[in-house]
């Protein structure tokens, strides 16, 4: 494996622990799968539906989403919006990124 490769294997695991923050974040306001996983891949993370539908059952069953079906339409879309357990997750992640985003750059100095 390349020096290349191994930084895009790397950087891919560094992205899947964000995924769930991004989900979080971006479920305040309801949305169906699909629209979310452009939003994530517009965003820059990189995700696939056989990644994020699994996610998003995990975090409904972990009771930080909430979902339900839209039939308004010709195809039935499930919307998931964070629940105001996530919420209260949410906000507690995004401090401890904050947290590691400063640690990061303090030790990443020479690097720049």
């Amino acid at each position: 494996m390349d020096t290349e490769e191994l930084i895009l294997s790397q950087a891919q695991e560094l992205r899947r622990g964000t995924v769930v923050l991004a989900c979080l974040a971006l479920l305040k306001q309801p949305q169906y799968g699909y629209a979310l996983l452009e939003t994530l891949n517009d965003a820059g993370i990189p995700v696939d539906g056989n990644t994020l539908y699994p996610l998003l059952r995990r975090l409904e069953k972990q009771g930080l989403l909430a979902s339900e079906w839209n039939t308004d339409e010709s195809r039935p879309r499930k919307f998931y919006k964070t629940s105001p357990e996530g919420l209260a997750v949410c906000t507690g992640l995004v401090r401890e990124w904050q947290s590691l985003v400063t640690s990061m750059s303090e030790l990443t100095k020479e690097e720049r």
